[in-house]
């Protein structure tokens, strides 16, 4: 009885082995789909070869020797060995994660949660082996082993009242301190694409003349602006920049009913989140909710190029400032675009004829567009065009968004291998397009864009085949469409290489370089899709 006890033990502390990676494992990629179950439940249905492993076959081993044997001795040891082995294989099995798991307090909570329900599974596992049956409290660990990612979406589901009414205290708080700030002004970003690099723009320049706060990093979120303004917004504050992004409907009215904003910008609208937006038109209308919630007074600063943005008519009376590139009949024009290895030039006029030329060490027409939006809340700050050359000609590029930076060697590398979409990636093919030298695409497409996935990126592939001279596709089964553009653009086969992974990639890179080579680095999969 003492060794069967000791024995038991000693099943418990192995089975907590790979339960705890598999936890991790599960809570992170929860954390990765925003806490929301419904994406959470569509990546585990997508992702199975990640939720189960082959690895876990193994605890077959324990139930195929509970048909044949008594010896609860035997079947302890067995499934000891087991739950080592299994956690052996998923620690041998860890891939480096690009975006680490956060250690918040609400994941936390969900730790404490989840290892509470395993406290009490293991209770009632020792129950029954001390009073039933040791073969039931052995299979009992094997099952609940299997399912770390069902208990955390449980676990995930029995937090959520509290994690609501947290985070309403939090909203609260927020909105608050927006509203004992009357002289503040807020400026809402929004967009398909562009809204991050705009809000470092507008940053930019408004900071050469006023204290400025932007939400850091990609704190566009409810949550994250609410952050953003609980933990840093100080009374000497006088502009309030924050970029708002969305997932679903209702998404960007959430975060404008707590920050107030009274101007808002909306860079471009195209399709991009597909899969949890469904159609287009719901992408306009919800973007269209950063001009729909200004205040009367309020200023709407939109993209007059971009078809999809002028094809919503918003109720919201706001005043209207337009800018554009195409069209001439709008408040700020750039014209006379010119290209270098150290950046752009470019001139733009105002509406009443008054015109300046501006240089910038930016890349891409898409980043003309960009700090176009950032001239117009300029100038409603009461800035001059003279005023903002400056700012505009000393702008870093934003870091993984068309990023020029030199690598070893003859590599040069543009780096814009953050969250790629339609729009943007084809802007930065043309770039690569019009660069000198030996001129590769390194990229494993894109994602989350629905039922237009796959023809988006074969257009992609399409696009890459009369740009690049050497294209490098990361990933064998989610390249498929890009393989696909490119045998039906007769693109050669000795001129692309489909690789297993990102290192893979960048070896062949180094492989394949000559004299002058410019790789681009279009987009970087997060771990929720790694294959």
């Amino acid at each position: 009885m003492i060794s069967t006890i000791i024995f038991f033990v000693v099943v418990l502390t192995a089975w907590i082995l790979p339960v705890t990676l598999k936890v991790k494992r599960s809570v992170h990629m929860l954390q990765l789909n925003s806490y929301r179950n419904e994406r959470y439940a569509k990546w585990m249905s997508e992702n199975s070869s990640k939720v189960y492993s082959p690895a876990e076959m193994l605890y077959l081993v324990p139930v195929v020797i509970l048909l044949f044997s008594n010896s609860d001795i035997l079947i302890l040891a067995v499934a000891s060995a087991v739950f080592v082995l299994v956690f052996a294989a998923f620690y041998a099995a860890r891939k480096p994660e690009k975006k680490k798991l956060v250690y918040t307090q609400r994941v936390q909570r969900l730790f404490g949660v989840t290892y509470l329900m395993y406290g009490l599974i293991a209770a009632v596992a020792t129950g029954l082996g001390a009073f039933v049956n040791m073969g039931f409290a052995v299979v009992i660990l094997l099952v609940t082993a299997v399912f770390p990612f069902s208990l955390v979406k449980l676990t995930n589901l029995i937090n959520e009242p509290i994690e609501r009414s947290i985070n309403q205290r939090f909203v609260d708080d927020a909105k608050r301190l927006i509203q004992s700030s009357p002289d503040l002004k807020v400026v809402g970003i929004t967009g398909s694409y562009g809204k991050t690099s705009v809000k470092h723009f507008v940053e930019a320049i408004l900071s050469s003349k006023y204290n400025v706060l932007m939400t850091p990093e990609s704190y566009n979120t409810r949550l994250g602006v609410t952050r953003t303004i609980n933990e840093q917004l100080k009374p000497y504050h006088e502009i309030f920049i924050a970029e708002m992004g969305a997932k679903q409907t209702g998404d960007i009215q959430d975060v404008c009913e707590i920050v107030n904003q009274q101007y808002g910008i909306l860079t471009a609208i195209g399709p991009q989140h597909l899969d949890t937006f469904k159609t287009l038109d719901n992408i306009k209308k919800t973007k269209h909710e950063i001009v729909e919630t200004l205040p009367e007074g309020g200023v709407a600063v939109l993209n007059k190029d971009d078809e999809n943005i002028m094809s919503y008519k918003a109720k919201n009376p706001a005043r209207r400032v337009y800018y554009g590139v195409e069209r001439t009949d709008v408040d700020i024009h750039a014209g006379d675009i010119g290209y270098s290895s150290k950046g752009m030039t470019f001139t733009v006029t105002l509406k009443d004829g008054t015109t300046e030329h501006f240089r910038t060490r930016l890349l891409g027409k898409h980043n003309i567009y960009n700090v176009l939006a950032a001239i117009a809340i300029g100038l409603e700050m009461g800035m001059t065009l003279q005023q903002m050359t400056v700012p505009v000609k000393n702008l870093p590029p934003v870091k993984h968004r068309l990023e020029l930076k030199p690598a070893n060697g003859n590599i040069t590398i543009i780096d814009d291998s953050f969250n790629s979409n339609p729009v943007g990636s084809k802007m930065a093919v043309e770039v690569l397009g019009k660069m000198d030298g030996f001129r590769m695409l390194v990229t494993p497409g894109m994602i989350e864009l629905g039922d237009q996935e796959y023809e988006l990126n074969k257009t992609l592939a399409l696009h890459a085949a009369e740009n690049c001279d050497y294209v490098i596709l990361v990933g064998k089964k989610q390249t498929k469409p890009l393989q696909d553009g490119l045998a039906e653009a007769n693109y050669p086969e000795s001129q692309f290489y489909v690789a297993a992974d990102l290192n893979d990639a960048i070896q062949h890179m180094h492989e394949k370089a000559q004299a002058d080579t410019i790789v681009l680095l279009e987009n970087d999969l997060p771990d929720t899709f790694n294959e």
